[in-house]
């Protein structure tokens, strides 16, 4: 028995969740169980609470800016974690990932340029590509034997056939589960280094690798790869403190840090938020034993997962994942059409998920699943889809 305990159940109802408290807003009722979007349902370490708790009683709350001691922390914490380093002075810390990405897009391309993903992949890629009226450009992963491959010719063919000048890398990726390989990682590097492509390596499921996984940072390739190079980390995805609104973008050649500063200052942006701050560093400096028991309880609803559906939905086919606590589950042999597919979800089996669409068209049998929750709940959900897939 470890020290903290991922079974208990924290009510999360009325606190504004977009979770929990949004559901006829989203999806037009109010009665489903949501584990769609990428949130945890566990509370952070007392010890975390108590450094927060200590701030909030100082009462005070004024402009607040990253000091030494706040970006030597979230290095020590990817030196230690990680096994790579870098420069305190290459952060640059925004309200989010997905933000700092917008910031990137604008700061390194033009409108029309044209910005290569990999779908199926984190719907905001796409979203924020078009929203700053860029061209998305999808060299689209390949589906082989229950695992996804990169199709390295075809990247390469696109950038040179769309003249490419950005790169929206997701390691490990959402929603297949993929921890890329160093080889991987490098062929990627080299052929962006050819073709002179920014590099945007949203890493901020990092700290979620399963056993007979490595992480492989695009940081940590040698420095010729790196010159292009923004990197987005977050402690947020792995304490579960988005809402307090810090990300750390990492961009270690100083030229191309300034034009995505110029390009922060031009949207007003300025200081971070300060409760955020400090559960950033006591997260890095205190959480490091509640994160290591809570990836082995992610295993263990995993393993769940794994087993239900090898005994009970044949059918759904589980895309094995290296890391994250997304999963990523084939419906193509329980239907066809994807809108059947959404009111068995919906309807039926009166659960929230992330329909595979959202992600790219070629996935639209497939449901994203989040398994960051109490067990109690994991097996609820599942009894759920099983009955919804039994009428």
């Amino acid at each position: 028995m470890g020290l903290y305990n991922f079974d208990e159940i924290h009510d999360r109802r009325n606190t504004d969740s977009i979770k929990w408290d949004f559901g006829m807003q989203r999806k037009g009722r109010d009665d489903l169980l949501p584990l769609w979007v990428a949130d945890m349902d566990f509370r952070l370490p007392d010890e975390v609470l108590k450094d927060i708790t200590d701030r909030v009683n100082h009462g005070i709350f004024g402009y607040t800016d990253p000091g030494d001691k706040y970006r030597n922390t979230v290095r020590d914490w990817y030196q230690r974690r990680h096994g790579f380093s870098f420069d305190g002075k290459d952060i640059v810390v925004t309200p989010g990932v997905v933000y700092a990405i917008a910031l990137a897009i604008r700061a390194y391309t033009k409108p029309g340029d044209a910005v290569i993903i990999q779908q199926p992949v984190y719907y905001p890629f796409s979203g924020t590509i078009k929203a700053n009226d860029r061209k998305v450009v999808n060299n689209q992963l390949i589906l082989k034997d229950g695992h996804y491959e990169i199709d390295f010719e075809d990247f390469e063919k696109k950038i040179i056939d769309n003249d490419v000048k950005m790169f929206l890398l997701c390691n490990p990726h959402n929603p297949v589960g993929r921890v890329w390989k160093k080889d991987e990682i490098l062929r990627l590097a080299e052929i962006c280094k050819k073709h002179d492509v920014y590099v945007f390596a949203d890493e901020i499921h990092s700290d979620f690798v399963y056993p007979g996984h490595k992480h492989t940072s695009f940081l940590s390739l040698p420095n010729e790869y790196t010159t292009k190079l923004i990197l987005g980390t977050s402690s947020s995805k792995t304490f579960n403190m988005a809402g307090l609104q810090v990300s750390n973008i990492i961009i270690p050649n100083e030229e191309v840090r300034k034009a995505f500063e110029r390009e922060n200052d031009a949207t007003g942006y300025s200081q971070p938020n300060a409760l955020g701050m400090v559960a950033t560093m006591s997260v890095y400096e205190k959480g490091e034993e509640w994160l290591d028991e809570l990836l082995e309880y992610l295993q263990g609803n995993l393993s769940y997962v794994r087993d239900f559906l090898k005994e009970k939905l044949p059918k759904v086919k589980l895309i094995e994942p290296e890391g994250t606590y997304l999963i990523w589950l084939d419906f193509s042999e329980v239907t066809k059409n994807h809108k059947e597919l959404e009111d068995i979800i919906v309807n039926r089996s009166k659960l929230w998920l992330d329909p595979g669409i959202i992600f790219g068209r070629e996935t639209a049998l497939f449901e994203r699943i989040n398994i960051a929750c109490p067990r109690a709940i994991l097996k609820q959900a599942m009894e759920q889809l099983y009955e919804g897939l039994s009428h």
